[in-house]
Parts: structure tokens; C-alpha cells; sequence
């Protein structure tokens, strides 16, 4: 089993869970688990029995942040690369759904910004501080968050360092949803994706991601090439006749 710096992980079915958890602390990440997370959405990635992979904080929290110690601890050049790390749920292929809570700050924020959907409690605070230290967001918060709401909404809460509430997050579209159960609304979101093509679902993503900051014709281009490879799949073929038969379809993934 292996041993991970602040984090563990835990598969039920085709979920696997990752649950930052150093008590005390806030659930920090450390340098060390960003490396460590990194390699995990990876290795999940290439495990044909997860279809999802879930992120959430234990103890009331998703994180306080990073380990701002360990900055000090590790080069300029190091530390100029901390994006290729947090990107990681960004580049795993499959769904990656944030369950937050409490307190998403600084890494922990950058890091739901890269999840595929962000499920969030009433009591979520969000916000990228590292101005209040001297610093600015270097995990991918400046560009993930101001291609998200916009540059003036991301210059107001990366240049003030301020929190952002629960129904803000929501009105902005940092947040997918505010729930009151996050355990259930986390498992009807899996069972609403659970009912679709895993090869639809792993192409859409890849589409959106790759050409969502390109112009409009490269965008169309993708789309339409991946549009083109699906239309020669098992699951689509089976979508179409369960459509004409009207029953539920059964997507293999193939």
C-alpha cells in the first residue's frame, strides 16, 4: 500500500476517492503531494476500473492552502514549474469531481479549477491569498480562474486576495452546484455520468480542454475530428438504436 504525505486514497467500484487530510493543519499540501497527486491521477488514469475519480478534504475543510514553508525549500526553477503538477485532474481523461468545504484556498483552489465539476457546501470559503504574502497565485490560478469568470472578476479576487462565498461562487461559476449533502450529491452526479458513454464523456473533455482558449476555427476543427472517431464506436451505434427503440442504452466503452 502506498504511503502519501497528507493524502490517502480509496477505491469503492469505479470511484476512486482522494481525501487530503493532515489534521490540525488545515489539510496543507505539501510539496511532496503535489508530486504525489500528480503520479496518483496518472496511475488512476490508466486503471480501467476507475470511471471517476472524486477530490475532498477531511474534517470540515478541502485545504487552507500549500505548505508556504516548503517555497523556501525548493529552487526558483522549481517552483516556476508548479502548474505541471496541479494540472494534473485536468489531464486525467476521466471525470474528476471536487467535493469542497470550508476553507479551498490558494493550491487547494487551483486544484478544483482543474477539476471537471466543483460540488461545494453552503460554508465554502474560496480564495487565492498568496498576495497577502508577497506572492501570486503559481499553480495555474491566475489563468484557470480569469478564463473562467473573466479578467476583471479574476484581477478583484487575486489582487485583493479575498474570499469568495458559497453563493457567489455560484452566481460566478466557480462552483457546479451548492448542495446540502455533499456524500449524496457527489454519488448522483457519478450515477447521472455512470449512465453515459465513457468514450463520449473522455472526448468531450478532451475537446473542451485542448481548444477552449484557441480561436474558434481550430476549436471547430477538433471538434469536428472528434465527432468523426466517435461516430465509428460501439457506443454510438448502440445510442442511436436504443434512441429509435426507446429503452436505455448500454455503453461498453468501446
Amino acid at each position: 500500500m502506498n504511503e502519501y504525505d497528507g493524502f490517502r486514497v480509496e477505491r469503492a467500484g469505479d470511484v476512486a476517492r482522494i481525501t487530503l487530510d493532515v489534521p490540525g493543519k488545515l489539510n496543507r499540501v505539501s510539496m511532496l503531494a503535489r508530486d504525489q497527486l500528480r503520479a496518483l491521477f496518472e496511475e488512476l488514469d490508466r486503471e480501467d476500473d476507475v470511471r471517476f475519480v472524486v477530490l475532498t478534504g477531511a474534517g470540515g475543510a478541502f485545504t487552507a492552502g500549500g505548505d508556504i514553508a516548503g517555497f523556501l525549500e525548493r529552487s526558483p526553477w522549481q517552483v516556476s514549474r508548479l502548474a505541471e503538477n496541479v494540472a494534473a485532474p485536468e489531464r486525467c481523461s476521466k471525470p474528476v469531481i471536487a467535493a469542497l468545504q470550508g476553507y479551498v484556498f490558494g493550491v487547494g483552489f487551483e486544484l478544483a479549477l482543474a477539476c471537471d465539476f466543483r460540488l461545494a457546501t453552503a460554508d465554502v470559503q474560496l480564495g487565492l491569498p498568496e498576495v497577502t504574502i508577497g506572492m501570486i497565485p503559481g499553480s495555474g490560478g491566475t489563468q484557470r480562474l480569469a478564463r473562467l469568470v473573466g479578467l476583471g472578476r479574476a484581477k478583484d479576487i487575486v489582487m485583493r486576495g479575498r474570499r469568495v462565498p458559497a453563493d457567489e461562487a455560484l452566481a460566478l461559476g466557480l462552483v457546479t452546484e451548492v448542495v446540502d449533502d455533499l456524500e449524496a450529491a457527489v454519488e448522483s452526479l457519478c450515477g447521472e455520468l455512470r449512465r453515459l458513454s465513457p468514450l463520449a464523456l473522455r472526448m468531450a473533455k478532451r475537446v473542451l480542454d485542448r481548444s477552449y482558449d484557441g480561436p474558434l476555427h481550430l476549436g471547430l476543427e477538433v471538434e469536428g475530428l472528434a465527432y468523426g472517431l466517435l461516430r465509428q464506436t460501439h457506443d454510438f451505434r448502440e445510442g442511436v438504436e436504443a434512441f429509435g427503440q426507446k429503452r436505455p442504452p448500454e455503453f461498453t466503452g468501446e
